[in-house]
């Protein structure tokens, strides 16, 4: 008789992009023509400094244990660069190292939530913050995000947490924003630090998205007066160096906070290769310029596909505004095909035609608010976005291949028609 899992393990749920590149991979395996638009990653190189650096590390033997918050100079580096460009007051003390930012969702649970605590996640929501707050037992309030609204957070429904629902104690903030591309403006930040400061109110604010913002600048809820004692940041080199394969990021926070999760790290992961910390050093820098030439590869990219789906009938997103996302409305396709839009994005993978598709995310991947949308990457070429471009109007056009695919997948019907945007 094998052990049995616990009630955790066996609810728990995953990020479905990594499920649906699975699925992509196996397809081009078989020979399947498949553009790639349903997995955050970057299709540029890392940075100049840090292939460099990386390689010299390996090459000097820098592969051994190292302090686990990180390396001093790693610290410093981050420090400098959250103090330089965001006008967040912090210096080594307020920052520990870790394997990309996601890691930090789980720590900042466990340095703050107890079971039966509140915590205010808006939906859409990246999909792995809901095992980590389960994981804590903590109860999740969910407030939409609405794209009428550009998607940024609803400041009422923020206090109405913090105010009058039952032992509140942690908020999920996610801008840039992932899948929507939605930014949390600098006056949202403020409204923001003004509910919750001096309240027993702790804030994630997940920003790996920091310099993929397309209209203005990125505003994080650290630079705030008062919110370093209440808030832990998260940033990655992924997306802003190419490094998704390195797994490189840190958090930003009180001192004390900090120490505490050097704790979680020292007791989970011994530490952050010291070598890919030097890279990401070396990344901090010496590569401002070249990550800022890539950043505006990305923003052509944003803006040649949500230009390209906005032609397409039934389709609407808003204008371009931060990441490398785009998250149309797709309502009107579903209902007139009778299928989910996790449904649809698989059967532009799947059913459309036998040697080409799109790999994409159904809206509800990031929770039920996001049914009714579609998620595409830009992580392709431009000429790979353009076929896919070309694609998506003849798929869905395609009556007798939607009916093949809900016969086969008939879970993917679509019951009740979504709201259909004005």
């Amino acid at each position: 008789m094998s052990a049995t899992l616990s009630e955790f393990a066996k609810s728990l749920t995953v990020e479905t992009a990594f499920t649906v590149l699975a699925v992509a991979k196996a397809l081009k395996a078989d020979g399947k023509d498949v553009v790639e638009l349903e997995i955050g990653d970057s299709p540029f190189d890392s940075t100049a400094s840090a292939k460099s650096v990386g390689i010299e590390s390996i090459e000097q033997n820098h592969s051994h244990y190292c302090p686990s918050p990180g390396l001093p100079e790693f610290r410093d580096a981050a420090a400098a660069m959250v103090e330089r460009e965001f006008r967040i007051p912090a210096k080594r003390e307020n920052v520990v190292a870790g394997p990309g930012a996601k890691v930090f969702e789980q720590f900042f649970c466990e340095a703050f939530v107890n079971p039966g605590d509140g915590v205010l996640v808006f939906s859409p929501y990246f999909p792995t913050y809901v095992p980590n707050i389960e994981r804590r037992g903590g109860r999740i309030t969910l407030s939409a995000l609405k794209q009428e609204n550009e998607f940024r957070p609803n400041i009422d429904d923020i206090d109405q947490f913090v105010n009058n629902s039952e032992q509140p104690k942690a908020i999920f903030l996610n801008t840039p924003h992932n899948p929507t591309g939605g930014v949390t403006t600098e006056d949202d930040l403020r409204n923001i630090a003004d509910i919750v400061r001096g309240k027993d109110i702790a804030v994630f604010s997940d920003e790996p998205y920091c310099h993929m913002v397309w209209k203005g600048r990125h505003h994080s809820l650290l630079a705030q007066p008062g919110m370093m004692d209440q808030c832990v940041a998260a940033y990655t080199f992924s997306k802003s160096y190419s490094m998704s394969g390195w797994r490189l990021g840190f958090a930003v926070s009180a001192p004390h906070v900090i120490e505490a999760i050097g704790k979680m790290v020292n007791t989970t992961l011994s530490c952050t290769p010291a070598l890919v910390q030097r890279a990401g050093t070396a990344a901090l820098n010496q590569d401002d310029a070249e990550r800022d030439s890539t950043m505006k590869k990305f923003q052509e990219k944003v803006e040649l596909l949500t230009n390209g789906l906005n032609r397409i009938e039934g389709f609407q997103t808003i204008e371009p505004t931060s990441t490398f996302y785009v998250f149309p409305n797709v309502a009107p396709v579903c209902n007139r095909l009778k299928i989910t839009s996790h449904g649809l994005a698989l059967y532009l993978l799947e059913g459309a035609d036998e040697d080409f598709g799109v790999a994409c995310l159904g809206g509800e991947c990031f929770g039920q608010a996001g049914a009714g949308f579609l998620r595409f990457s830009c992580a392709e070429p431009n000429e790979r976005l353009e076929q896919a471009l070309g694609f998506l109007p003849i798929a869905i056009s395609r009556e007798d291949k939607v009916s093949e695919y809900l016969d086969a997948h008939p879970q993917h019907r679509l019951d009740t028609p979504y709201p259909v945007p004005s």
